[in-house]
C-alpha cells in the first residue's frame, strides 16, 4: 500500500463516483515545499551543530546545570515523602511492605 498512488488510494476509498477535493494538489505541493524546507533547516542546523566546537566549561555549565535540576527534584521528592509521612503518621513506604508480606 506504500507504494500505491494518491488517485490509487482516493478511488479505493471514495470510489469512483466521488469528487477530488479541492485544491488538493495545491495542498499536496505546498505541504512537500514545507516539509523539504523545514528537512533543509534541520540539515543546516546538525552540520553547523557538528562543525562547531564546544569548550570544557560550556560542558561544565551544562552538567551543573542537569545536576542541579536533580537535585532539586530529589529534594522535591524528599519533601514529598515527609509530608505523607506526617499525614499518615507512619512511612507509607513500610506500610506497603508490609502488606505485601
Amino acid at each position: 500500500m506504500h507504494n500505491d498512488s494518491l488517485d490509487t488510494l482516493l478511488l479505493r476509498h471514495y470510489g469512483h463516483l466521488a469528487p477530488t477535493p479541492g485544491g488538493l494538489e495545491q495542498r499536496l505541493i505546498s505541504s512537500v515545499r514545507k516539509q523539504a524546507t523545514a528537512n533543509a533547516q534541520q540539515q543546516t542546523t546538525i552540520t553547523r551543530l557538528r562543525s562547531q566546537r564546544v569548550s570544557r566549561r560550556k560542558i561544565v555549565h551544562l552538567v551543573a546545570l542537569g545536576s542541579a535540576g536533580l537535585g532539586v527534584l530529589s529534594a522535591g521528592l524528599e519533601s514529598l515523602h515527609g509530608i505523607e509521612t506526617a499525614l499518615l503518621g507512619t512511612d507509607a513506604q513500610q506500610q506497603t511492605a508490609h502488606s505485601a508480606l
